[in-house]
């Protein structure tokens, strides 16, 4: 299907339909993404006050077969908004004028934010409203909400809260056709038919716009605590994990696994941070436990680690004592991705597998990269919920860009692992632009003949966002 660009006659006749300065030149940074690799082009940039501002765009976008870009805080990994300069100009939508809480239910645990609401903005209104909003990830500076829905996001604590789908409860979006589905419903229970809100969470603007969502909150755990404890590998990790929920149940927040090699890196690539153990582990686990009042955090990860430590699963630990000391390990963690940019991937691998077959993933990944080449391995990331971060690198002495020929063939290794393991190709950064492909080789044929149907039936004139998840038809 041919789209139009966005040429000077329909950007004119739309600035006259909107506010003024609503429609603006494009900087750069809206056509760049964190990685680098999919240098965008946009004829303008929208930046709507309202939904039904956002409407106008995209009525007038459908009529003239203009695609269309949504644009959230910028922050995703996979060049979902950001569309190549081969295709007709398109232009731009960014959500960031609209960024109010619209409403606090504190007694439903219920909190309205606009889609340019930053989620770092989010949380800090839960708190304000003695409550939590759990999506957290390194990104919350920046990234907002809209794109964290659109891209259904996940973070540190998916393992006690779930993903951005699941902490939504309803949407106010814009549809391809431009009509504005009032969905803003703080309901737990709506069985009345097709869940629209959980088709549009996680199908990045290719099926309309977010323009504000009702969002779940929990209480504040009374007490905290957090400890790395250094396991024997990743079985004895997952060992570590099934004892503590044995022990506390859904009190574990988080549980992270991180390798040497991310400890490496931060040594060579930051070297003011304060490094948890004198000798690096070859792995370590990053716990965080939420506990009802009348529990101490750290008798009870004491106890956790005692009993690990008498069946041989951990050799050494450290237990928070201050909120302070809780905030440098985590900076460990949430600092990993920084060194792993410094140092320059090979190829970066979002993958999600069931939790029995994380260890054998990660020793079968090493050694078939190994048949290819010298790499140097970061694996890191939530081990609770099964998403790990391969990462691959040049060996000590090499750059990424003497592995470039190699790169393909680096991720279909370790995609096709994932494949075998009855895994995902990408567990919480999405598809974009830059796992089109992969997702059609590996998604079944059904599935995606059904997405394929419901973006066709959804946005028939191809608008929304064309070439991310589905490859643009025509």
């Amino acid at each position: 299907m041919t789209l139009a660009p966005a040429d000077p006659a329909f950007l004119d006749a739309l600035s006259h339909a909107l506010p003024p300065d609503t429609l603006r030149p494009v900087a750069p940074r809206y056509l760049e993404e964190p990685r680098g690799r999919w240098p965008g082009a946009a004829a303008r940039v929208a930046l709507p006050r309202t939904a039904e501002e956002a409407a106008i765009i995209v009525r007038a976008a459908a009529r003239a077969r203009v695609a269309l870009v949504p644009y959230g805080g910028g922050t995703g990994l996979v060049g979902g908004q950001v569309m190549p300069g081969d295709a007709p100009a398109p232009l731009l939508v960014s959500m960031e004028r609209m960024t109010a809480i619209r409403a606090t239910y504190s007694d439903e645990n219920v909190i309205v934010a606009e889609a340019g609401a930053i989620l770092a903005d989010v949380q800090r209104a839960a708190r304000e409203a003695d409550r939590l909003f759990a999506l957290s990830l390194a990104s919350e500076g920046s990234a907002r909400i809209g794109g964290l829905l659109a891209t259904n996001a996940g973070g540190v604590n998916v393992l006690r809260y779930g993903n951005a789908r699941e902490l939504c409860l309803g949407l106010e979006a814009v549809l391809p056709s431009g009509e504005v589905w009032h969905g803003l419903r703080r309901l737990r229970k709506d069985n009345t038919g097709y869940d629209l809100r959980n088709l549009l969470v996680g199908a990045e603007g290719t099926l309309g716009l977010i323009t504000a969502a009702s969002l779940r909150l929990f209480p504040i755990p009374a007490a905290t605590g957090t400890a790395l404890m250094v396991v024997d590998g990743p079985a004895a990790a997952l060992d570590l994990l099934s004892r503590a929920r044995a022990r506390v149940g859904e009190a574990v927040s988080a549980f992270e696994i991180m390798s040497r090699t991310g400890y490496d890196f931060l040594a060579e690539t930051a070297p003011d941070l304060r490094q948890p153990f004198d000798t690096p582990p070859e792995w370590s686990v990053l716990v965080e436990l939420g506990l009802p009042a009348g529990l101490d955090p750290a008798d009870t990860l004491e106890s956790i680690f005692a009993e690990a430590h008498e069946a041989g699963l951990v050799s050494d630990g450290l237990i928070a004592r201050s909120e302070t000391q809780a905030r440098e390990f985590w900076q460990v963690r949430e600092r990993i991705p920084d060194a792993n940019r410094a140092v320059g991937a090979v190829a970066s691998h979002d993958i999600s597998v069931p939790l029995g077959a994380l260890p054998e993933v990660i020793g079968a990944g090493a050694a078939r990269l190994a048949q290819i080449d010298t790499f140097r391995i970061n694996c890191f990331g939530h081990v609770g919920d099964g998403n790990l971060h391969y990462n691959v690198f040049p060996a000590d002495g090499r750059k990424a860009a003497d592995h470039a020929h190699q790169r393909d063939e680096v991720s279909r290794v370790i995609h096709d692992l994932v494949h075998e393991m009855g895994g995902s190709i990408s567990a919480e950064h999405g598809i974009g632009r830059a796992k089109v492909a992969d997702l059609e080789r590996y998604q079944d044929p059904a599935k995606l003949a059904a997405m394929r149907a419901i973006k066709s039936a959804l946005d028939p004139e191809g608008i929304m966002n064309p070439g991310a998840v589905l490859r643009s038809a025509g």
